[in-house]
């Protein structure tokens, strides 16, 4: 199994219906991530596309639809789907090309258009459900999270306000990244907590935005990022894990097959201690309980300790353990899958020491990202090396 290093990264703005296709913004992610490693789209051997579902964009068939602005055409491509997993699942698909030898060069496109589906993305989802057992309780995303999100505040006895602190420390890290729909230097926990309830727990401050965009990353065997690049990142673990569809039949404290996901990734990249180990982790945010829901489950605390450490600065930017240093969904945006480019890209910058204002402290040697999706009960890990 070939070494496989991140050598370029792009991504456009994160924003609502933008102007450009999905194809446009494709091509826009595609040159960034091209440029930033040097090469030309006549060097990649191989193309991996991933997004959401097909209804976001309005076209069925989305992959086959994107693959002239990815740069698919003529040369070997896939798409993959994951859910909200994809965020990082397609990087490892990507990764498995160039490790396995089939590929020197993958380029990997995630997009997402979600302003295309009306009247609201939500509504996509109303076809997800089981048609006997769940569906005629007429569920929506919200209040099933909001139940996951409760019963893991149930479990450990959380305060809402120490749930409340991730939005406003995503937010605010979100204020340094240009391409951030939902930067807020001045958020306080009151505005969380004072802001619209939609499903207890949950109110409209706690959720990500939806979004439109687009991201990319370049991926190289050695010899090739050797020879482009002097900052390359590593590819040192991946994993991934799916759980029951049935919601019902799990306890929603704990994440488990986020852990067991982890696990795979840790034990690939030889992380005996991920607590020691990590420096910057980019967890998967698309509510702020998430944020502290997958710290635990990426075995970087205790159960029921992530909120201790938001409360106690432990995961600012300058934190010992520097959590979301971009802004994360919540501050940045949420295009489904498109968030590889805060997820997989961020940690390529933070490690090449190319985040601008965003970057960590120190010099950053391990990075840990993370996505989730399905019906809670997916999740792709990636560990990176400087």
């Amino acid at each position: 199994m070939r070494r496989v290093a991140v050598i370029g990264a792009g991504m456009t703005l994160f924003r609502r219906r933008l102007l450009e296709t999905g194809k446009e913004m494709c091509y826009q992610a595609s040159q960034m991530a091209l440029a930033e490693a040097g090469i030309e789209l006549t060097d990649v051997d191989a193309v991996v596309t991933g997004s959401a579902p097909d209804a976001f964009d309005g076209v069925h068939m989305k992959g086959e639809y994107l693959s002239d602005g990815a740069g698919g055409v003529g040369r070997p491509y896939m798409r993959v789907f994951t859910g909200g997993g994809t965020g990082c699942f397609s990087a490892i698909a990507g990764w498995w090309h160039v490790a396995s030898g089939l590929a020197d060069i993958c380029l990997v496109v995630n997009e997402e258009k979600m302003s295309s589906c009306h009247p609201h993305p939500q509504t996509a989802f109303g076809h997800i459900w089981d048609p006997i057992l769940e569906r005629p309780l007429k569920p929506n995303l919200i209040w099933i999270f909001a139940m996951e999100m409760n019963r893991y505040m149930t479990a450990h006895n959380i305060k809402k306000e120490d749930i409340a602190r991730v939005a406003v420390k995503n937010k605010r890290n979100a204020v340094d990244h240009p391409c951030a729909q939902l930067a807020d230097p001045n958020i306080t926990v009151e505005d969380v907590l004072d802001s619209e309830v939609l499903a207890w727990p949950v109110q409209r401050l706690d959720i990500s935005p939806p979004s439109d965009g687009a991201s990319a990353l370049v991926l190289a065997s050695e010899d090739i990022a050797r020879r482009y690049s002097e900052t390359p990142v590593w590819i040192s673990g991946v994993g991934w894990c799916i759980d029951s569809t049935m919601w019902t039949n799990r306890d929603l404290y704990f994440p488990e097959y986020v852990a067991r996901a982890a696990k795979m990734a840790y034990g690939m990249a030889k992380v005996d201690d991920p607590r020691r180990d990590v420096d910057v982790v980019e967890p998967y945010d698309p509510f702020d309980y998430k944020e502290l829901h997958h710290l635990e489950g990426l075995l970087l605390c205790d159960k029921g300790e992530a909120p201790k450490l938001t409360r106690e600065g432990v995961t600012e930017r300058d934190g010992e353990l520097p959590t979301c240093p971009s802004g994360g969904l919540l501050g940045v945006g949420n295009p489904i899958a498109a968030t590889m480019g805060i997820k997989v890209g961020e940690i390529y910058w933070q490690l090449a020491g190319k985040a601008g204002k965003r970057q960590v402290p120190g010099s950053p040697q391990l990075g840990v990202c993370q996505a989730w999706g399905d019906l809670m009960q997916f999740s792709s890990v990636i560990v990176m090396r400087a």
